[in-house]
C-alpha cells in the first residue's frame, strides 16, 4: 500500500465539493431564488408576438449559473421556486409544469458542478461546458413544459401547438443561457479568486 501524503497548507482539491446542504449552498439557494424571482418580474411583460405568452427572459441564466456553481439543489430551487414567485407576483397565479421546467433548467447544469474542475470554470473548457449545458437544459426544461401543456390540455390541444410553444421558448432560453450564464460564472470566479488564494 502506498502511504497517502497530506495535502500541503493552502491546497484546494479541484474536485472537492461542499455538502449540497451546507450553509453556503443553502444561502446560495436562497439568493438564487430571490434574484431569479425579482429580476424576472420586469421581463414577464416582454413576450414574443403571436406566440403563447412566451416571455423573453435573460434571467434564465441565473438558475443555470447557480446550478453549475453551487450544484443541483441551488440550481433546481432557484429555477423552480423563483419561477413560482415571479409568476405569482406578475400574474397572480403559478403554472406547475413551467415551474418544474424552470427547475430542470437549473438542475441540468449541475452536471458541470460534478465533472468540471473548479480551476477550469473560468477557462474556455469550463465556459464552453456551461454554454452547452445551458442549451441542453433549455431544451429539456421547455420540452417538459410544452409536452405537459399538451398532455394535460393546458391551453394546448394539438402537437402543432405544443411545437409552436416549445420552439420560441426553448430557443430564447438557450440563447440567453448560453451567452449570459458563462458571463455570470466567469464573474463569480474572478470575484472570488482572491479569497480562494487566501484559504
Amino acid at each position: 500500500m502506498t502511504e497517502q501524503k497530506p495535502s500541503p497548507p493552502g491546497h484546494v482539491d479541484v474536485f472537492q465539493r461542499e455538502s449540497l446542504f451546507s450553509t453556503k449552498n443553502l444561502v446560495a439557494t436562497a439568493v438564487g431564488i430571490a434574484l431569479y424571482a425579482a429580476l424576472t418580474i420586469p421581463f414577464n411583460v416582454f413576450t414574443i408576438p403571436g406566440v403563447y405568452d412566451v416571455a423573453i427572459r435573460p434571467t434564465v441564466a441565473i438558475p443555470i449559473a447557480f446550478g453549475f456553481i453551487f450544484g443541483p439543489v441551488a440550481g433546481f430551487f432557484s429555477g423552480f421556486i423563483g419561477n413560482i414567485l415571479s409568476d405569482q407576483l406578475s400574474f397572480g397565479a403559478f403554472f406547475w409544469n413551467w415551474d418544474l421546467g424552470n427547475g430542470l433548467i437549473g438542475l441540468i447544469p449541475a452536471i458541470g458542478f460534478y465533472v468540471v474542475k473548479r480551476t477550469d470554470w473560468a477557462k474556455t473548457k469550463g465556459l464552453a461546458a456551461s454554454a452547452i449545458l445551458a442549451v441542453i437544459a433549455s431544451i429539456v426544461g421547455i420540452g417538459f413544459s410544452a409536452l405537459t401543456d399538451f398532455i394535460f390540455q393546458i391551453g394546448l390541444t394539438t402537437v402543432g401547438a405544443a411545437v409552436a410553444e416549445f420552439i420560441p421558448a426553448a430557443v430564447t432560453d438557450a440563447i440567453n443561457g448560453a451567452i449570459i450564464a458563462p458571463i455570470l460564472i466567469y464573474t463569480y470566479v474572478q470575484s472570488t479568486a482572491g479569497r480562494a488564494r487566501r484559504l
